[in-house]
């Protein structure tokens, strides 16, 4: 596993990124650098999962009512931060897809490069940054329901 982890360092140095005004494809490098930084950060949520998971299991009921609810609060904070890190693993796993059929750092919207920068920041992305304003400035103009 040590050998893995040098090589996707290895892989970060040596990736250039495009600059801001290219609207480049991504290289062959790129991808490979992406699908082994996804596969590092699946690997890390399934992890996780599986600790909070067993420290679940661990729970010991407490008599007293104090205690018993600090330690359910926790253990619903887990599960809220479990929740959200299966759909970050969801993303990622789309994002896997996307990398092997092709279509990965493409917006899903134009068709046209998200750009290394923006997936660098967030390589699950499927949007570019103007498509991404858009589709937020469109949600903040729609009108609350029971108010005209």
């Amino acid at each position: 596993m040590m050998h893995r982890q040098v090589s996707v360092t290895a892989s970060i140095r040596r990736i250039k990124p495009l600059p801001p005004t290219a609207d480049q494809p991504l290289t062959a490098e790129q991808l490979a650098f992406f699908e082994a930084l996804l596969l590092r950060e699946r690997e890390a949520l399934l992890q996780s999962a599986h600790e909070t998971t067993s420290h679940l299991q661990e729970f010991e009921p407490t008599p007293d009512p104090s205690d018993r609810a600090s330690l359910e609060e926790d253990h619903a904070l887990e599960l809220r931060v479990r929740d959200r890190e299966r759909r970050h693993l969801h993303a990622i796993d789309q994002a896997l897809v996307r990398i092997h059929d092709g279509s990965y750092g493409l917006c899903e919207e134009s068709g046209e490069p998200i750009g290394f920068a923006r997936l660098m920041a967030r390589p699950t992305a499927t949007l570019s940054l103007d498509e991404q304003a858009l589709r937020e400035s469109t949600r903040n103009r729609r009108p609350v329901r029971g108010h005209a």
